[in-house]
């Protein structure tokens, strides 16, 4: 998962047109700014800016929402601003990771449960079919994992590659996971 700061790069939505028209110097820098504050964890002042009429699905040139780069980065008060303002947790970046994906491998429970309890889809998958509890599989996060489970998640399901969370976790010996999803159904032989 990579969701680093770099330059935001934003243009105004397409109009009569249908196309986009570059946004002027100014508006840059607020966006940056606004992107580096959520990074940052910048709840307060955020809320301020959502009670002015700044819309809270920004994303940037990677098509990391706001919601996305909070998320990732723990900030739970900032998550939790943006959900009570609108933003919408399944929101991907370009590619196609949701916050929930983002923080299944972080391993930010707070984060998970309040994304859930938003309507983050519990079993949204990227591109290449990795859902939040395959990643959690992978990087060892059995509170993730559980979590996951206990709504809804599908341990069966499989990625691109065919790879469940069972074999994924066993590839990156993940091995807390691992046994955790053997308890659970041990896997076929």
């Amino acid at each position: 998962m990579s969701t680093e700061q770099s330059t935001t790069q934003a243009t105004i939505p397409a109009g009569q047109s249908g196309q986009a028209a570059p946004m002027d110097a100014e508006t840059l820098d607020f966006l940056r700014q606004v992107f580096n504050l959520v990074r940052e964890g910048g709840s307060e002042r955020l809320a301020g800016l959502i009670e002015k009429g700044m819309p809270v699905n920004f994303r940037n040139e990677k098509g990391d929402s706001l919601l996305m780069l909070a998320s990732y980065h723990g900030h739970i008060d900032t998550v939790r601003v943006l959900l009570q303002a609108g933003a919408d947790p399944n929101v991907a970046n370009d590619q196609g990771q949701t916050p929930l994906a983002g923080v299944a491998y972080k391993g930010f429970m707070e984060i998970a449960a309040l994304l859930i309890d938003n309507g983050a889809a519990i079993d949204g998958n990227s591109p290449d079919g990795k859902t939040p509890l395959m990643l959690a599989s992978m990087f060892n996060r059995v509170d993730m994992l559980h979590l996951l489970i206990e709504h809804g998640a599908s341990v069966d399901a499989v990625d691109s590659r065919g790879m469940t969370a069972h074999s994924l976790a066993a590839t990156m010996g993940a091995h807390d996971t691992l046994a955790a999803l053997e308890a659970l159904a041990p896997p076929a032989q």
